[in-house]
C-alpha cells in the first residue's frame, strides 16, 4: 500500500480535512489539479462566516454551518488569522418582505443560532444609518474572514503533521482493487498509478466526476453549475455600510444580491445565480443594470457609476430548481460495496464556515 488516505482536492474543505485527519493518521497525500490551494469555489465567493440562518432544521448544511461557525472563530484566534465579527441584517424593503421576517427568523433559532433577533427601525438606523429597510434583523455571529490566510494555515498544518500535498496532479482514474483503491494521476505530459486504502472525494466542481469514476455515477448525485457574479462598490461609498446586508431572499438557489465587506474594507454586490453549463469566471458588465437595480432598493445611496465588475464563482449544486433544497452528501460508499471510498458531493455555500465541522465529520466516517 503506498498510502493510507488519498483527499482529492485542495480546497478548504479538503484542507481542512487533511489538517483534522492528519491528528491521528499517517500516510496522506493531497492531489490537486490546481497549481495552487483553493483556485477553484473556495476562493471566488463572498468570504463570509455564515451564521446558519436559512437552511431546514436539522439538515447537514443548518448543522455543519452552526458548528462550524463557533470552530472556525476559535481557529482564527487560535492561529491569528483575520477575520471580523461585524454581524448580518436581513432587510425588508416592502410589507411583504417584512412578513417574512419572522419565518427567518424562527428558522434561524430553530437552527440553533446564537444572537438573532428582530430589531427596531430606531436600533437599525443608528447602526447602519445609509441603509433603507421597512424592517430588519440582526445576526451578531456572522462574519467575515480572509479565506486565503485560512487556507494557507490548513496547509501548513497538514504539512507538518507529514501531509504530502501535491500540486498540478489531476486524479483521472479511481478503481477498486481488493481492499484498495488504484488512483490514477495525471501530472503534466506523465500518468501514473498509486494504491491507497482511504479515498475521500472532496474535489467541489469536480465530485461527480470522481464519483463516477468508481462507477457511482448516481442521478442524485449530478452537480449543476451556477455562476455567481460580484461587482464591486467604489468612488468611497464602502464607508456607508458597517456590516453585511442581505435582503429577503424569494429562492432556495440565491440569498438574493447582498452587499458584503471585506477584510480590507471593500464592498461587493453580489452573488447573482445564474445555471451554466461552462466553468467560465468572467464578469458579464451587462449585468450591472440588474445588479444596481437590485442593491437600490436598499442601498439608496449607490449609483450607477458605482459598481464595476469584480470577480465571479461556480457553486456546485445538487440542483438545477430555484425553489429546490439540496443538502450536502457526505457519505462513506459502503453500502454500495466501496468501503472507505467517501463522497463529499455538493460542498456549496455554507463550505467555508462549515468546513472546520466537516472536517470532523469525515474522520467519523472512516471503518
Amino acid at each position: 500500500m503506498d498510502f493510507r488516505i488519498v483527499v482529492i482536492g485542495a480546497g478548504v474543505v479538503g484542507l481542512a480535512i487533511a489538517a483534522e485527519l492528519s491528528k491521528t493518521f499517517s500516510d496522506i497525500v493531497v492531489l490537486e489539479k490546481n497549481l495552487k490551494f483553493g483556485q477553484e469555489t473556495s476562493s471566488r465567493n463572498s468570504e463570509v462566516i455564515h451564521s446558519g440562518i436559512y437552511y431546514p432544521q436539522n439538515s447537514l448544511k443548518a448543522k455543519f454551518c452552526v458548528e462550524g461557525r463557533k470552530l472556525l472563530y476559535d481557529y482564527c484566534i487560535k492561529n491569528e488569522i483575520s477575520y471580523k465579527k461585524c454581524g448580518k441584517y436581513v432587510v425588508a424593503t416592502n410589507e411583504k418582505e417584512n412578513e417574512k421576517l419572522d419565518d427567518i427568523l424562527i428558522r434561524a433559532k430553530k437552527n440553533g443560532v446564537e444572537n438573532a433577533k428582530r430589531i427596531s427601525l430606531d436600533e437599525f438606523k443608528k447602526a447602519e444609518p445609509n441603509v433603507k429597510a421597512c424592517g430588519a434583523l440582526h445576526f451578531a455571529e456572522s462574519g467575515i474572514i480572509d479565506t486565503f490566510a485560512l487556507m494557507k494555515s490548513l496547509e501548513t498544518h497538514s504539512v507538518n503533521n507529514n501531509v504530502q500535498i501535491v500540486y498540478n496532479s489531476e486524479v483521472v482514474g479511481v478503481k477498486k482493487i481488493n481492499n484498495a483503491y488504484q488512483i490514477t494521476v495525471k501530472e503534466s505530459d506523465s500518468i501514473f498509478n498509486f494504491s491507497t486504502e482511504i479515498v475521500i472525494n472532496a474535489s467541489g466542481l469536480g465530485a461527480f466526476n470522481v464519483s463516477s469514476m468508481i462507477g457511482l455515477a448516481k442521478p442524485e448525485y449530478e452537480l449543476f453549475f451556477w455562476k455567481g457574479e460580484y461587482f464591486s462598490v467604489g468612488n468611497g461609498k464602502n464607508k456607508f455600510v458597517k456590516s453585511l446586508i442581505y435582503p429577503v431572499p424569494n429562492d432556495e438557489i440565491s440569498l438574493g444580491i447582498h452587499a458584503t465587506i471585506d477584510i480590507n474594507g471593500r464592498l461587493k454586490l453580489g452573488p447573482n445565480a445564474i445555471l451554466t453549463n461552462a466553468i467560465d469566471y468572467s464578469v458579464d458588465k451587462k449585468n450591472k443594470k440588474d445588479f444596481y437595480e437590485s442593491a437600490k432598493r436598499f442601498l439608496p445611496f449607490l449609483e450607477p457609476e458605482d459598481l464595476e465588475s469584480d470577480q465571479a464563482g461556480i457553486r456546485p449544486k445538487l440542483t438545477k430548481n430555484r425553489k429546490e433544497f439540496r443538502d450536502f452528501i457526505l457519505k462513506n460508499e459502503k453500502d454500495n460495496g466501496f468501503e472507505n471510498f467517501i463522497n463529499l458531493i455538493g460542498i456549496e455555500s455554507p463550505g467555508i464556515t462549515a468546513s472546520l465541522s466537516i472536517a470532523e465529520y469525515v474522520k467519523n466516517l472512516i471503518i
